[in-house]
């Protein structure tokens, strides 16, 4: 099976840097499909507001599955304040020197959220595989590409690695029989 991981498009936030995790924003008007994305069976999708609309521009007439496990991090008190707007606060600081580790104040623990993302990310592909489908197309947050892969494609390059651009992403493929029988990995990772 071969799936396709995107992030959705650019939104205000996005421009602004800032922390959108809950944020149920829409894109930015205008921006056209720069792309042509891999065909897709079947579309599992965050249920916020970007990555419907996303969706929606890059496969519109394919059948969307919305996924809350799908959504982005929810970012606590750090949720729609970007850097200049928190460098100075103490719990800002103490996160920032955990190197991200810690959880955000009033939000999500890293290891919450990965495990959330991994267990939409499995779920859905074990619907798409019993279903029938041979393509799927993932349309996600950034945070939770970088969850999934970091969880599944057994590489050591760590979370960051992952990151991709907005209407960017990665076609990664697995073994069907291997999945049915619990080995959750993905092989043939490469970036759009």
């Amino acid at each position: 099976m071969e799936i396709t991981l995107i992030r959705h498009f650019m939104t205000q936030g996005n421009i602004e840097r800032r922390y959108i995790g809950t944020t149920d924003e829409p894109l930015l008007p205008g921006q056209p499909v720069r792309r042509r994305y891999p065909a897709a069976g079947a579309v599992a999708v965050s249920p916020l507001r970007r990555c419907m609309e996303t969706a929606e521009r890059i496969y519109p007439d394919v059948k969307k599955y919305v996924c809350r496990e799908l959504r982005e991090c929810d970012f606590g008190m750090f949720e729609n304040k970007n850097y200049e707007e928190l460098k100075d606060h103490p719990d800002y600081q103490r996160w920032l020197d955990s190197g991200g580790k810690i959880p955000f104040p009033e939000g999500e623990g890293m290891d919450a959220f990965c495990e959330r993302c991994v267990k939409g990310f499995c779920n859905m592909t074990g619907r798409f595989i019993e279903e029938g489908c041979r393509t799927a197309a993932f349309v996600v947050h950034g945070g939770t590409i970088m969850a999934v892969l970091d969880r599944l494609a057994h590489h050591e390059e760590g979370f960051y690695h992952w990151q991709v651009k907005n209407g960017d992403g990665f076609r990664v493929k697995l073994d069907e029989e291997q999945w049915r029988r619990g080995v959750r990995r993905l092989t043939e990772i490469e970036r759009l």
